[in-house]
C-alpha cells in the first residue's frame, strides 16, 4: 500500500540515482524510431542554478524525456562554458581572500593552472543541481569549452576564418571594463539609471568669428531678440573626455548655428582647433543643439567620427586613466596581415595618441578625478556656463559594477556581415524556425544590421588567440605553435596575450560538442539537431552566431528549431533581484516541495514572455501532484491493479468507456502541445483531465460501483483504473517525472507484470481513434453537466449542505427519463438530493435550470428563507456594484492609466472582470429567487 504522503526528500535523490544507473539517458542503440537532439545551453561553470535555469532545463527535459518515451535515441548533451571573465574574477577574489599574491604578481601558467584546480574543486555546482531538477542529460557525453576536444575545435576554426579573411585585427570603439581591463560585449553590459549632470561649456569660436544667436522667443517659438557670440554651447555628462574632442556637431537644419558649419573652435585647456560640422545627430531641442564630439570615447561620437572624417584620439589608459606615457600597446599597434599577408603601417592606422594635450600634471590621474578637475578649470576660466542636474543611463560591468568606458583599442574581429548572409537564408526558407514566430524579427533585425564582431578578451582564462608576432610585427596565425614557428622560419615569436570571447567557442557548441572537426557517429547521427531551447535575450549574442558557425563549417543549419522561453519575474511582473529581496531560488523550492512542483509551474506559465511566479502558485501544484498520489492511494484501497490480459478496448460501461475517450483526447493534446514547443497547452490538458476528469468524475462515479454487488462491473472497472493510471503516469512523466516513476514502481508492485521496467523508459500510450466513445461520452457529459448545475445552485441559494432537497424533470424527453434512471443513484448521491423524479410541470417553490437540453427543478420551499436569501443576495450584490464603481474610477482616470506600472493597470482589469462575473452570478440566482414567488 502507498504511504499515506510523497515524500520527494527521500524519493528524489533515490530515483535519480536509479535513472543513471540504468543508462536510460543514453541513446538507444537498437529499434529507435529515428533520432532527437538538443543540446543544453552551457551554464557558466562557476553558476548556480536560478530560476532561468530551472525553466529553461525543464523545457528542455520534457522535450527529452516525451521523445525518448516516443521510441526516438534522443541525445541531451550537456555541458558547461568555461565563462571567462566570471571564472577569472572568481579565483582573484579567492586568492585576495587568501592573502595570496595577485594574477599579475603571477605568471600565466601558474594563475591558469590554480584556475583550473578551482575548477576541478568547485566546478561541478551547477551540475549536480541539474541533477536535482531531474535533467535527464546523457552525463557521459558531458562537455566543457576548454576541454581539448573543444579546443581543438576552436582553434581549427580561427584560423579556418582567418586564413578565408573572415578574421582580421581592427582598431574599433570596444566596451571596456578597466577594473577587469578587458574588452566586454555589449550583454556584460548593464546600463543603471543614476544622478548625473550636465555641465555646460563654452568653446570659443576660432579666427575671432562671431554670430547672433537668439535668446527670446515669441508665442510661435519664433526669435525676437539675438545677441553676439563668440563662442558656442555645449553640454555633456562626461567633461574628461573633452580633452580628445576632435569636433562639434550640429544639425544640418539647425538656423541657429548654420553659419557656423566649417568653421572652427578652440577646445579649451588643450589649444586644439577642431571643426564645426553638420551632422544629424545633433537633436536641436536637446541642450543648446550643439554636442561635442570625441570618436575614440563615445559610440555614437565614434559614427560621427567617421561621417566627418574627424581623427581619433585615445586619451585613456586601460585602467581609465589619463594618459601617462606616449607608449600604449592598445594606442598603438599594427593590424594583422589579411588573407594576402598585407601590413598596414602605423601611419596607416586610424587614431593618435592624446598624451600631448595632457597637461603633466593631470597625466595618470584616474578619469572621475579628472573630470572634477575639468569642471573646476572650467569654472576658474569662465567657459563653464552651466551645471544642470539629470537622471541618465549610464553603462555598468555586469561582473565588476564599475562605469565602461568606450575606448578605441586594438582587437581582433569576424567579418560578421559575410558569415550573416547564410544564416538569414536559412530562417528566411524554413531551414531553422522560431516558436513563436514572432521572435524571428529580432533575429532578423540584428542580422541585417550586424557589426563586425569583437572576439578578443584581455584575459588569462580562456581560449588563447593562435596568433604569433614577429620582431617587426609579422603575424603568423597557425593551429599549434610548431606550426607558426615553421612559417615564420627562424624569426623568434611571442605568442598573442589576449583571449577568445567565451561566446566564439559557445558559438561552436551544437557540432564541437560532437565531435567536429572528426566526422564522428555523433555529429552523423544527431547533426543538425532537432531543438535549441533558449532565452530571447541571447537571441543576437548566441543562437545567431551558432547558426553563422554551423553553417560556414558543416554546410547545415545547426538546429530545426528554436524554442524561446520567457523571462521569470515575480508575481507583480517586476524583474527578480536580491536588492529587491523578489527572489524566488529554485534550490529552496524543491528543498521544500520538491522539483516536480516547480517543474510544473514552470511548464504551465511557459507560453507567455513574462512568467509571473510566486511561491504559492507553486504550493498550488504541489498540491496537484497530492490529488494524483491520493487518487492513487484510493484506487489500491478499492482493490485497482492491473489484469493480466485486460483490454481496454473490450469495456463496457459507459464509464469505463467515456474515460477512456477522455485519456485518449487528453493523449492527442499532450502528444500536438509537446510536438509543437507548447509546454503550457500540454500541462493544461494534464491538469485537467488528472483533478476534474479522472479524480473529480471518474473515481467519484466509480464509488458506487466499487462498493456495489454488480461483480462483472466491479472487476471491469478495477481493471480499467489500473491501465488509466498507468497511461496516466505515462503521459505526465515527462513534466513530473519523480511522482510519477515513484507511483509507477510502487503500483507495479501488485496485480499482473509489467512489460516495461522504469516509467523513463517506458513507450508513449498508443491510443487508437476507436477508444472514443461518443455515446458514452454523451452520456456521462449530461450526468456530469447535471450535477455540476445542481451544486451550483446550491451553493448560489445558500443551501444547507445536510440539505436533500427535491430534484424534478419537467416534461423530460424519453432519452433524458432514460438517462435519468439509470443514473438516478449517482445523482441523488453526487448532487444530495432526495428524489430525482419527472413530472408535467415545476413543483411550488422550485427553482429550474436548464441541463444538457433538460428542464429541471430544484425545491427550495420550506428549505430556505426566501425573504432572508433575498436580502443576502441583494446586499452582496450592492457590495460587488460598490467593488465594480471603485475599479471604473481608476480605470477611468487617464493618469492612473498613463502612469501606474502595466502590471497594476492589468491587475485593476482583472479585478473589474472578477467582481462584475460575481455580480452577474449573484444576479441570476436572485432572478431565480423572484421567480418562486
Amino acid at each position: 500500500m502507498l504511504d499515506k504522503t510523497f515524500d520527494p526528500t527521500a524519493a528524489e535523490p533515490r530515483l535519480y540515482a536509479v535513472w543513471e544507473a540504468s543508462g536510460g539517458f543514453a541513446p538507444r542503440t537498437e529499434g529507435a524510431a529515428g533520432a532527437y537532439s538538443i543540446v543544453i545551453p552551457p551554464p557558466n561553470v562557476t553558476g548556480s542554478l536560478h530560476i532561468g535555469h530551472a525553466l529553461n532545463n525543464t523545457l528542455q527535459d520534457i522535450l527529452a524525456r516525451y521523445h525518448r518515451m516516443k521510441g526516438k535515441a534522443v541525445l541531451w548533451l550537456p555541458g558547461t562554458d568555461h565563462a571567462g571573465i566570471a571564472t577569472q574574477m572568481v579565483v582573484e577574489r579567492q586568492l585576495a581572500a587568501a592573502g595570496n599574491v595577485g594574477r599579475r604578481e603571477m605568471d600565466r601558467d601558474a594563475f591558469v593552472e590554480t584556475v583550473w584546480k578551482w575548477k576541478a574543486e568547485s566546478g561541478g555546482t551547477i551540475v549536480r543541481q541539474l541533477r536535482r531538477l531531474g535533467a535527464s542529460c546523457d552525463w557521459s557525453r558531458e562537455r566543457f569549452t576548454l576541454d581539448e576536444g573543444l579546443s581543438a575545435a576552436v582553434r581549427k576554426v580561427f584560423v579556418q576564418l582567418y586564413r578565408d579573411g573572415l578574421i582580421y585585427r581592427d582598431k574599433r570603439l570596444v566596451n571596456w571594463d578597466p577594473h577587469f581591463q578587458t574588452a566586454i560585449s555589449d550583454l556584460e553590459v548593464e546600463q543603471k539609471e543614476v544622478d548625473g549632470t550636465y555641465w555646460h561649456f563654452a568653446y570659443p569660436l576660432a579666427d575671432g568669428v562671431t554670430y547672433e544667436h537668439p535668446v527670446a522667443f515669441d508665442a510661435e517659438g519664433k526669435p525676437t531678440e539675438w545677441e553676439t557670440r563668440d563662442h558656442i554651447v555645449v553640454a555633456t555628462t562626461r567633461p574628461e573626455t573633452m580633452l580628445g574632442d576632435t569636433g562639434v556637431a550640429v544639425h544640418p537644419e539647425d538656423a541657429r548655428y548654420a553659419g557656423l558649419v566649417g568653421k572652427a573652435v578652440i577646445l579649451p585647456i588643450t589649444g586644439r582647433r577642431i571643426p564645426i560640422v553638420a551632422d544629424a545627430y545633433a537633436d536641436p531641442a536637446k541642450g543648446s543643439g550643439a554636442v561635442k564630439i570625441t570618436p575614440a570615447h563615445d559610440f555614437n561620437d565614434y559614427q560621427v567620427g567617421k561621417r566627418a572624417g574627424l581623427p581619433m584620439i585615445n586619451i585613456f589608459d586601460q585602467f581609465g586613466r589619463l594618459l601617462s606615457s606616449e607608449f600604449d600597446v592598445f594606442t598603438w599597434g599594427h593590424r594583422a596581415p589579411n588573407a594576402q599577408g598585407t601590413v598596414l603601417a602605423d601611419e596607416e592606422v586610424v587614431g593618435e595618441t592624446g598624451f600631448d594635450r595632457i597637461p603633466a600634471e593631470w597625466r595618470g590621474m584616474d578619469r572621475f578625478a579628472a573630470r572634477k578637475a575639468i569642471v573646476a578649470r572650467a569654472g576658474e576660466e569662465g567657459w563653464l556656463k552651466a551645471i544642470e542636474k539629470t537622471r541618465h543611463m549610464v553603462p555598468h560591468g555586469d561582473r565588476s559594477g564599475v562605469v565602461i568606458e568606450p575606448w578605441l583599442t586594438d582587437q581582433w574581429y569576424v567579418d560578421a556581415a559575410v558569415l550573416a548572409r547564410p544564416a538569414l537564408k536559412a530562417v528566411e526558407d524554413g531551414a531553422t524556425v522560431f516558436e513563436p514566430k514572432s521572435y524571428e524579427k529580432i533575429y532578423f533585425e540584428w542580422l541585417r544590421h550586424i557589426e563586425p564582431w569583437c572576439i578578443s578578451r584581455q584575459l588569462w582564462w580562456g581560449h588563447r588567440i593562435p596568433a604569433w608576432y614577429g620582431p617587426n610585427g609579422e603575424i603568423f596565425v597557425a593551429e599549434t605553435e610548431a606550426e607558426a614557428r615553421a612559417q615564420a622560419g627562424d624569426l623568434p615569436l611571442i605568442q598573442d596575450e589576449d583571449v577568445l570571447d567565451t561566446w566564439f567557442s559557445s558559438a561552436l557548441w551544437p557540432f564541437s560538442t560532437m565531435g567536429w572537426p572528426e566526422e564522428t557517429e555523433d555529429l552523423k547521427r544527431f547533426y543538425p539537431t532537432s531543438d535549441l531551447v533558449t532565452g530571447f535575450d541571447i537571441i543576437f549574442f548566441w543562437v545567431a552566431r551558432m547558426m553563422m558557425m554551423g553553417l560556414h563549417f558543416t554546410g547545415e543549419v545547426p538546429f530545426r528549431r528554436v524554442i524561446i522561453n520567457g523571462l521569470v519575474r515575480d508575481e507583480k511582473g517586476q524583474k527578480m533581484s536580491k536588492s529587491k529581496g523578489n527572489v524566488i531560488d529554485p534550490l529552496e523550492i524543491i528543498d521544500a516541495l520538491g522539483a516536480d512542483p516547480l517543474r510544473f509551474t514552470m511548464a504551465i506559465l511557459s507560453g507567455t514572455r513574462d512568467i509571473k511566479l510566486s511561491r504559492q502558485r507553486i504550493e498550488g501544484y504541489r498540491n496537484f501532484g497530492t490529488k494524483l498520489w491520493n487518487a492513487a492511494r484510493f484506487s489500491q484501497m478499492n482493490g485497482c491493479e492491473r489484469v493480466a490480459g485486460f483490454d481496454p478496448a473490450t469495456v463496457g460501461g459507459a464509464l469505463n468507456r467515456w474515460i477512456r475517450g477522455e485519456l485518449t483526447r487528453t493523449e492527442r493534446a499532450v502528444s500536438a502541445a509537446l510536438e509543437d514547443g507548447r509546454f503550457d497547452e500540454a500541462a493544461q490538458a494534464l491538469y485537467r483531465f488528472i483533478w476534474n476528469v479522472f479524480c473529480d468524475w471518474y473515481l467519484e462515479l466509480a464509488k458506487p460501483v466499487f462498493s456495489g454487488a454488480d461483480e462483472a462491473a466491479r472487476a471491469e472497472t478495477r481493471a480499467m483504473t489500473a491501465w488509466t493510471l498507468d497511461q496516466t503516469l505515462k503521459l505526465l512523466n515527462p513534466i513530473m517525472p519523480f511522482i510519477t516513476e515513484e507511483l509507477w514502481g510502487e503500483l507495479g508492485k501488485v496485480g499482473s507484470t509489467r512489460d516495461e521496467g522504469l516509467l523513463l523508459t517506458a513507450a508513449w500510450p498508443d491510443l487508437p481513434d476507436s477508444f472514443i466513445d461518443l455515446a458514452a461520452e454523451a452520456e456521462i457529459t449530461w450526468l456530469v453537466d447535471l450535477v455540476t448545475e445542481v451544486r451550483a445552485l446550491r451553493g448560489e441559494m445558500n443551501v444547507p449542505p445536510s440539505a436533500k432537497p427535491a430534484l424534478t424533470f419537467v416534461q423530460p424527453e424519453a432519452a433524458t427519463a432514460a438517462l435519468a434512471a439509470r443514473h438516478r443513484d449517482l445523482i441523488l448521491t453526487l448532487a444530495r438530493v432526495s428524489g430525482a423524479e419527472s413530472a408535467e410541470a415545476a413543483p411550488a417553490g422550485a427553482v429550474t435550470i436548464v441541463s444538457g437540453g433538460a428542464t429541471a427543478a430544484l425545491t427550495l420551499a420550506g428549505i430556505i428563507d426566501l425573504s432572508a436569501e433575498r436580502a443576502r443576495l441583494e446586499k452582496e450584490i450592492a457590495a460587488f456594484d460598490s467593488d465594480i464603481g471603485h475599479v471604473m474610477k481608476k480605470l477611468g482616470n487617464p493618469n492612473f492609466v498613463a502612469r501606474a506600472a502595466p502590471e497594476v493597470v492589468e491587475e485593476q482589469r482583472a479585478r473589474l472582470a472578477e467582481v462584475e462575473g460575481g455580480k452577474a452570478r449573484l444576479a441570476q440566482a436572485l432572478e431565480r429567487l423572484k421567480a418562486m414567488g
